[in-house]
């Protein structure tokens, strides 16, 4: 196996791992789990809404100096209206009902697509050198933990039991090695690949945020516990501004 290919998929199947970290909460009780899955998700509609501004739509804007960012930003919102449209009507009509929120698989979707460009992102560093291939997937890694815990406790909240939500973030962020592996045999057209994925995400991600989480917080009638979630999810925003400034290369 080529070594770029090689070092490109040990990064993507250590970063994958790391979707369960939610392991830990078999260890908390279901009660407690209920009272902070809505930290999760004020934490990860933060990282979102900053992940989309932060990271994926200025990378787009690099790679192409057109509206096409835009494009691909509006397209991304509309598949993921239409994706949740058909979720909720094929789901609760199916089950008389919706136990399971939507958004959860919205999530799924969106952080499978973002897995997705890890992926290409860290072959891509591979092919340039070993060295930058290494320090990509550690800046990787920093932002998908934080991430992953948040993306978890948001399967949570949306009704999934623990079990599934562990394996479902588990599956989703096994798109990362896909990723890589896609990304090694369309080396010569990734500027082309990502130019469209980057800002077709950051539409996913300002649709989930927007749509499905944000009215999850305005759902919380105590002032003082909004306040707090607010401040949670203005800590999802700063840690995606950290990342950006300190990590991303």
């Amino acid at each position: 196996m080529n070594q770029i290919l090689f070092n490109s998929i040990i990064a993507t199947v250590v970063i994958s791992l790391l979707s369960l970290v939610g392991v830990v909460t078999f260890f908390i009780n279901k009660k407690a789990i209920s009272k902070i899955s809505i930290c999760f998700v004020a934490f990860s509609t933060g990282a979102l809404i900053g992940g989309a501004f932060l990271h994926l739509l200025p990378e787009a804007i690099e790679l192409s100096d057109s509206l096409k960012p835009f494009l691909f930003l509006i397209l991304g919102l509309s598949v993921f209206f239409v994706l949740e449209r058909y979720l909720k009507w094929h789901h609760c009509h199916k089950n008389n009902g919706c136990e399971v929120h939507t958004f959860t698989y919205m999530s799924l979707v969106g952080d499978g697509l973002h897995n997705f460009i890890d992926g290409l992102v860290i072959v891509s560093a591979f092919a340039i050198s070993k060295e930058l291939g290494v320090a990509t997937a550690f800046a990787v890694a920093a932002h998908e933990l934080p991430q992953e815990l948040g993306d978890f406790g948001l399967l949570l909240h949306g009704g999934f039991s623990r079990a599934k939500a562990l394996f479902w973030n588990f599956i989703s962020s096994l798109t990362a090695i896909a990723g890589a592996v896609v990304g090694y045999f369309m080396i010569n057209s990734f500027h082309d690949v990502t130019s469209f994925l980057l800002p077709f995400a950051a539409g996913g991600f300002l649709y989930i945020a927007m749509s499905d989480l944000i009215p999850e917080l305005h759902k919380e009638p105590k002032i003082s516990k909004s306040i707090f979630n607010f401040a949670l999810f203005a800590v999802g925003i700063l840690f995606m501004l950290f990342i950006k400034l300190y990590f991303a290369e």
